[in-house]
């Protein structure tokens, strides 16, 4: 009964310890852990990451010259970027009444086809869905092409250019393309970080 008793309390003696030991590693290595996928996630968005903050500016174009209120955010545990836009065109001779437009927007990774892509709901009820089609060898120009517009006319195209001019400021050319036909300028807009 005595040597039960002793095998008994080492069994559980190296029972604890090795729950100990393994305790302690989970421990030590958990918080690299969170880093790893940590950085792995935030350097999917490096070459967006200048985007992040908020923005205003001047710009202008088919609807006139109005002020750009934007926001870029990470949301949804950092797998979207969220965009906030609301331009405010002042009455001209061009527009009397003036115009209001806002639409979200949010950049996504597509691990499947390793890109990026934006997706634009604007408050008339135009969809854009972009794809990005190239970066520049200095990451500072990404341009941003449509794959599918909804609720306009088949054939139409749209793309999205952004420069990245300093940290602090953006300029931003937004084209469309009637159908058959080249890309033009609708509107052209710097926004400085706030």
């Amino acid at each position: 009964m005595k040597q039960l008793k002793i095998f008994c309390s080492v069994v559980l003696n190296e029972a604890i310890s090795d729950f100990m030991k393994k305790t302690f590693l989970i421990v030590l290595f958990f918080p690299t852990f969170l880093v790893a996928q940590t950085s792995k996630k935030d350097s999917i968005w490096l070459p967006l990451k200048p985007f992040l903050g908020q923005w205003k500016g001047i710009g202008g174009g088919e609807p006139g010259t109005g002020v750009y209120d934007r926001s870029y955010n990470l949301i949804l545990n950092k797998n979207f970027i969220e965009i906030k836009n609301k331009s405010t065109y002042p009455p001209s001779d061009k527009n009397p009444n003036g115009e209001i437009h806002e639409d979200i927007g949010y950049f996504s990774y597509d691990k499947g086809i390793k890109n990026f892509k934006l997706r634009q709901f604007h408050m008339e009820g135009f969809v854009n869905e972009f794809s990005l089609d190239s970066i520049s060898a200095d990451k500072k120009t990404l341009v941003f092409v449509s794959t599918a517009i909804e609720n306009i006319p088949k054939g139409y195209r749209a793309k999205e250019t952004y420069h990245l001019i300093s940290e602090t400021e953006i300029e931003e050319v937004f084209e469309i393309a009637e159908p058959n036909k080249g890309f033009e300028v609708y509107s052209k807009v710097k926004l400085q970080k706030q």
